[in-house]
This record gives structure tokens, C-alpha cells and sequence, in this order.
């Protein structure tokens, strides 16, 4: 296959893989653990009107999701990659990491969980996961 078009498909499937691990992390979080009482967490509004109710143990699950999505996608993408296996896979990082500072500004939380999250859930999963993915393919 030709290397431009696999590496095309590995930052789709990265991407795609990384995005539904992450969802289906924050689907099951309430039922793993549940939000505070009279929390709204079924909408964006209902989530910022509510944030000052969570303790830190209601950030757990969205840090896994981002972390865990983050290595998935990444491990993914370079694992199909042709070549450049750590660079995708660090790529797919930065774009899980556009989206974790989107929603760091979407959803002001406290300031320990954006530093947390943006500097350990997104770029060094990526980087972990291409060096998985590379010692795999040796």
C-alpha cells in the first residue's frame, strides 16, 4: 500500500479509536462515579452551572478518558503508520490536545485539573504510545 495513504488511514483510525475510547469512558463515569447531587451533567450549560459542586474525585474519569483515548488513538495510529511511527503517534497527541484546551476554556474547571490534564493526558500518552508501537513493530 502506498505510505502516504496508510499513513492517512492511521490518523483517521487514531483519531476515530482515540475519540471513542474516550467517549464511551465519559458515558460510563456517572455510573462508575456517580455526580454530585443536583448536578446536570446531561448538558454542556448543566455541566458549567454545576462544576463548583465536583470534588476532585469526579475529575478521575475525565482524565482517564483523555489520557486513555490519547493512548489508544496513538498506539493505533502508530501501529498503521508506514513510517515516522513516534511522530503520528505524537501527533495524534497535539490533536487530543487542541481538543483538551478547548474544553479547558469551554468548561472552566479548577486550574489543577487543566495543568494535569493538558500537560500528562494528551502529548506524553502519545509519545509513550509510539514507543509501544514501535518496540511492537520491531
Amino acid at each position: 500500500m502506498n505510505p502516504i495513504l496508510k499513513n492517512i488511514i492511521a490518523v483517521v483510525i487514531g483519531i476515530v479509536a482515540g475519540s471513542a475510547v474516550n467517549m464511551g469512558i465519559v458515558l460510563i463515569s456517572g455510573s462508575v462515579i456517580p455526580p454530585p447531587e443536583g448536578a446536570d451533567v446531561t448538558t454542556m450549560e448543566g455541566l458549567q452551572a454545576s462544576l463548583h459542586l465536583f470534588e476532585p474525585r469526579h475529575f478521575i474519569m475525565p482524565f482517564l478518558a483523555h489520557a486513555l483515548g490519547t493512548l489508544v488513538g496513538a498506539f493505533l495510529a502508530g501501529l498503521i503508520a508506514a513510517n515516522h511511527k513516534i511522530k503520528f503517534s505524537v501527533g495524534i497527541g497535539v490533536f487530543f490536545l487542541a481538543g483538551g484546551i478547548t474544553n479547558a476554556f469551554m468548561l472552566p474547571g479548577p486550574i489543577w485539573f487543566a495543568v494535569l490534564d493538558t500537560a500528562v493526558a494528551y502529548i506524553p500518552m502519545g509519545f509513550i504510545a509510539g514507543k509501544m508501537a514501535v518496540r511492537l513493530t520491531k
